[in-house]
């Protein structure tokens, strides 16, 4: 009897300016110099781990992978060939086609840049027109201000916000907010993620 495929599969996302590729063990060494770049892990509203839980938190990821909850990535940069950062389908729902896109950090030499942009439109544009998702989700700290902007500008709606939803590692308690795309808005979604990445390109000279 063959073994039941997860949802959803395993997928390689090739952009312009970054690969999203299924994280490994071997992304280790690269992604712990890339949280070095900005001491992500110290930003109190984050959860990123330090490059001294790198392997570790990799582990867990794979582990939610092995539980079909969770499907991690590296984020490899096309113009270095270096990994630059992680995300994630997450709270995966295969019976009602929703998952959420997050547990997603950058090196900070990556952040505000066009590769956050491409990396979110080809995981939805995956999650939209391949896995014909009904909806996806991205949630952030309340907060975490830079995160909530970067999400709006996306086209997201605030669906609403989980008060006391978590503990953080500091002991303090998290309010999340909790935002989404339904499969209706993502043509609109699309077209805006489109002009932005075409007007990053033609400010690049490219």
């Amino acid at each position: 009897m063959s073994a039941i495929r997860p949802w959803p599969p395993d997928v390689e996302l090739v952009g312009r300016d970054a690969l999203v590729t299924p994280l490994t063990p071997a992304h280790g060494p690269a992604l712990a110099e890339a949280v070095r770049d900005g001491q992500l892990w110290k930003l109190w509203y984050t959860t990123v781990p330090s490059p001294e839980t790198m392997e570790a938190d990799i582990a867990a990821r794979l582990a939610r992978r092995e539980k079909g909850t969770w499907l991690p990535f590296a984020v490899i940069s096309q113009a270095s060939g270096q990994p630059v950062g992680m995300t994630s389908y997450l709270n995966i729902d295969a019976d009602n086609r929703r998952l959420e896109v997050g547990s997603t950090w950058y090196r900070r030499a990556a952040q505000r840049t066009a590769i956050n942009t491409e990396c979110k439109r080809m995981l939805l544009a995956h999650a939209f027109e391949d896995l014909d998702c009904i909806a996806v989700e991205l949630r952030t700290h309340f907060f975490n201000i830079p995160s909530r902007r970067a999400i709006e500008r996306l086209g997201a709606k605030l669906d609403g916000v989980l008060r006391n939803h978590s503990r953080m590692p500091d002991g303090t308690l998290r309010d999340t907010c909790v935002y989404s795309i339904i499969a209706s808005e993502w043509p609109t979604v699309r077209r805006s993620l489109d002009w932005r990445l075409e007007s990053d390109a033609a400010a690049s000279g490219d």
